[in-house]
């Protein structure tokens, strides 16, 4: 296990990270994917289904704050889709830590760019990468 400076852990093999996460965010992750979507795919990207747990610094958090968790949906080079248990605030940048693919933690600048509800107590997002992030591409292909 590899620690964010708060002391929160994240699994270096997301297999084994899926494990870990309540039942109730295997199930929003499988209705959310067979649900389909009535006007389409809006995103204009490819991306893989990438599922591992990561965690978010805000820079308007403060210094001691404990970074959000964020159960990952799917991933291309320029973001990602993720579940989480927290409102977030459009918008805002922030640090995200991601277990990568090759076994390494990454820490990316991003921004959010959509939070909303899908379930009681349960929000969709997407964050976007400030730099695209070659490794993640690969998964594409």
């Amino acid at each position: 296990m590899q620690e964010f400076n708060s002391g929160v852990a994240l699994a270096p093999d997301p297999i084994e990270t899926v494990r870990d996460w309540p039942p109730e965010v295997e199930l929003i992750l499988s209705s959310l994917e067979s649900g389909g979507y009535a006007r389409g795919d809006r995103r204009g990207t490819r991306r893989a289904t990438y599922r591992t747990r990561a965690c978010l610094r805000l820079f308007t958090d403060t210094v001691d704050a404990t970074p959000w968790i964020l159960y990952t949906r799917d991933v291309c080079k320029r973001g990602l889709g993720f579940i989480t248990p927290h409102y977030l605030p459009l918008g805002y940048g922030g640090m995200l830590q991601l277990s990568m693919p090759d076994g390494g933690v990454a820490e990316i600048q991003c921004t959010l760019s959509r939070c909303r509800q899908v379930s009681p107590g349960w929000y969709e997002g997407a964050l976007n990468f400030s730099r695209e992030q070659a490794e993640l591409g690969k998964l594409l292909t």
